[in-house]
């Protein structure tokens, strides 16, 4: 052998080395699980959203609506309404802009009796029923308790909102 070169050495993988490519095998699986798990937990979710702006009082319609995809799970749409029948026909609170999920707390019904405007007031007890006209002092949807004031005597009553629009006061 000429002076000065030494033999080619053949190295073997020592322990350190088979631990970093051990390392990055687990590292790629772990990846490759993961992106296998994520959809399963995080999926597309199809809401209704409005399809152009809705203002405070204006009833919703099915035209104004449309059906969006968005990434999450079932605990992110806590509080967002889901379907259709949650919105249409109900009466926006706010202001619903395009293209985005809509609050549950958003929309309420459409009242019943207007504030201002005559109101049939039924009063029923056994077999005894007795209506009357009155002027509502407020708005209010089924199941709301309004002031009226009646027409006849000009007494202020109270009474629960029905679905029909009449008013029921007493037991």
């Amino acid at each position: 052998m000429a002076r000065g070169l030494k033999p080619a050495r053949t190295r073997l993988p020592g322990r350190r080395a088979f631990s970093t490519h051990v390392g990055l095998c687990l590292a790629l699986f772990g990846m490759a699980l993961a992106a296998s798990v994520m959809p399963a937990l995080a999926r597309d979710i199809v809401l209704p959203v409005p399809r152009v702006t809705i203002y405070p009082g204006n009833v919703i319609t099915e035209e104004m609506l449309v059906d969006k995809a968005f990434r999450g799970n079932a605990s992110s749409v806590q509080g967002i309404a889901t379907t259709r029948e949650m919105l249409v026909g109900k009466v926006a609170r706010g202001t619903l802009l395009p293209n985005a999920p809509v609050p549950a707390g958003g929309v309420r019904e459409a009242h019943a009796v207007q504030q201002g405007q005559p109101a049939v007031v039924i009063f029923q007890a056994g077999g005894l029923l007795i209506s009357a006209t009155a002027v509502s002092l407020q708005a209010g949807s089924a199941g709301d308790v309004i002031s009226l004031r009646n027409t006849d005597s000009g007494t202020t009553i109270r009474g629960v909102v029905q679905a029909d629009g009449t008013v029921r006061v007493g037991p």
